[in-house]
């Protein structure tokens, strides 16, 4: 599988950081007084409004101090289970994925009996 294009990445993050300002801004609070109450440093916060790269526990912290973690169901939504899952499952859920097999073409050395000297 091809590696994610940090385009989009850098869009997020640059989407993202203007609406944390705009939503502290129009609660009137200092970056100071955010991080405070969201138990992260000023400097975090500076780079989570900045687009920088910061740990997901950071934003999260921001968001409910903002009062926003109603919008945190909506960013990944839970997947419900296919009626085929849950019988071939009985009523587990998945803790694994299987992967994609190689393809033939794909594999590095041809099959062999491994019996030639």
């Amino acid at each position: 599988m091809p590696g994610v294009s940090s385009q989009p990445i850098r869009l997020w993050l640059d989407r993202l950081s203007k609406r944390l300002v705009q939503h502290r801004l129009n609660r009137n609070l200092t970056q100071e007084e955010l991080a405070r109450a969201a138990g992260i440093s000023r400097r975090t916060l500076a780079r989570l409004e900045n687009g920088e790269p910061t740990q997901l526990e950071n934003f999260l912290r921001t968001l409910i101090a903002l009062d926003l973690e109603d919008g945190l169901e909506r960013l990944v939504p839970d997947v419900p289970q296919s009626p085929i899952q849950q019988l071939e499952r009985s009523g587990q859920t998945r803790k694994r994925a299987t992967g994609r097999r190689k393809s033939r073409s794909e594999q590095s050395e041809p099959w062999s009996w491994n019996d030639e000297s």
